[in-house]
């Protein structure tokens, strides 16, 4: 049924193609994989092969393959994608040997990748759990893990099915190791069976470390803030901006640096028209790099700067004195510990359920969520207002970030030292 519905999905992908250029990419792209194997890949290398489904997994994954790079050089490594949203960005990664689609997860198409590749060990990122990838690993002798992974009580794997509930685990159970981000995910596959686990958190915190260290001063951003406090607005999307922008109007001392998730001219300019209506003055990024001036501003008016560029919010935060990650009223809240590795208190919407640093850093009293304009004002005017619960609400923020690093140190050791 698995395989079946595979083909089903693959049929239907290339149906997709023909309108969507996103399928298209994938089905364009994934037959170039075995073309790449067989120009990049010796049979005489050893080879470990990482698969994230996307960006997010990849920067998960990230910690161990620069480690895997600086401490075992003997390793080729591949890197894999299913999305192109996640190819198309790190296609030329230089901490990978390889960078490639994976095929779909057909018997064929993965015996054909696997006889390829013949990778000694293979590092599956967090939700990644491929049937028949998995069962040729362990056929092979091909030592597989997971890492990174979370489970909860009502995914696909722990319900009832037409053929019972245990087929859905199969293939968890191929994973020679699961190292997982809680102990509740520990618990639940101890339930079913599966005791080959250990907690070791999520590698993505270490991840955030690494580029706040690494991070380089921005000093259009630091001359745009001055001495006045910073309210940084993340990957943020049109119901956040249109709660936390009317609030400012009334807190013009502060200025708004915002980073939007969607860098489109029609949204840019939604921003620019909300910004003018609540009495703001605003600029792009792109701007300042060009020599323009930030335009003057009366004692009633306020300043907010609007990075429409990619690759900068990771350093912004350090900027602010209050953070924001948007997605909270849709697709869910985006990267929190981001922000929260600064040492500021972090804010985001009532989608937040499912992402475990969130619920973690609420319950250390480093992060918030808000619902509406009425909450997220109650919020703001306590951080303004009360200064002590400003600073103990960051302290919180980076304190649970750096007491719950080391995933990555865990993991490797336990792959590559053993």
């Amino acid at each position: 049924m698995y395989t079946i519905g595979l083909y089903l999905m693959v049929l239907g992908m290339m149906i997709a193609s023909i309108f969507h250029k996103k399928a298209r990419k994938m089905v364009v792209g994934i037959p170039q994989t075995y073309l790449l194997l067989r120009r990049h890949i010796k049979k005489t290398d050893r080879v470990v092969w990482f698969h994230a489904a996307s960006l997010g997994e990849f920067e998960q994954g990230r910690p161990l393959m620069e480690r895997l790079r600086t401490e075992c050089p003997e390793y080729k490594i591949l890197l894999t994608f299913f999305s192109p949203s996640g190819y198309e960005v790190r296609k030329d990664y230089e901490g990978a040997d390889l960078v490639c689609y994976l095929p779909f997860d057909t018997p064929g198409n993965a015996l054909s990748f696997l006889r390829l590749a013949h990778p000694e060990i293979a590092i599956f990122i967090k939700y990644e759990f491929w049937l028949n990838y998995l069962l040729i690993c362990r056929r092979k002798g091909i030592k597989t893990y997971s890492v990174s992974s979370i489970f909860r009580p009502n995914q696909y794997f722990f319900k009832w099915h037409l053929f019972g509930k245990y087929p859905a685990l199969k293939p968890i159970r191929q994973f020679n190791h699961l190292f997982v981000q809680n102990e509740s995910s520990k618990k639940l596959l101890v339930e079913h069976g599966i005791t080959n686990v250990t907690v070791v958190g999520d590698t993505r915190l270490d991840r955030v470390i690494a580029i706040k260290d690494a991070a380089a001063p921005l000093p259009l951003v630091e001359q745009f803030a001055g001495d006045a406090p910073c309210f940084i607005a993340g990957s943020s999307w049109g119901p956040d901006e249109e709660i936390y922008i009317p609030y400012f109007a009334k807190h013009k001392d502060w200025k708004l640096i915002i980073a939007p998730h969607v860098i489109s001219e029609s949204h840019l300019k939604d921003i620019e028209k909300l910004l003018e209506d609540n009495g703001f003055k605003s600029i792009r990024y792109t701007e300042l790099e060009k020599g323009e001036q930030m335009p003057v501003t009366s004692e009633t008016e306020g300043q907010a700067l609007i990075i429409n560029c990619f690759g900068k919010l990771s350093s912004i935060y350090r900027y602010g004195k209050v953070a924001l990650v948007g997605g909270g009223f849709g697709v869910g809240i985006h990267n929190v510990p981001e922000a929260a590795v600064y040492g500021i208190p972090v804010l985001f919407g009532p989608n937040n359920e499912k992402f475990r640093e969130a619920q973690a850093l609420k319950a250390c009293g480093g992060s918030f969520e808000y619902q509406d304009d009425a909450s997220f004002a109650a919020l703001m005017d306590n951080f303004i207002n009360n200064p002590e619960a400003l600073r103990k609400a960051g302290e919180a923020a980076g304190g649970y970030i750096n007491a719950n690093a080391g995933a990555a140190d865990k993991c490797f050791s336990a792959i590559f030292k053993n």
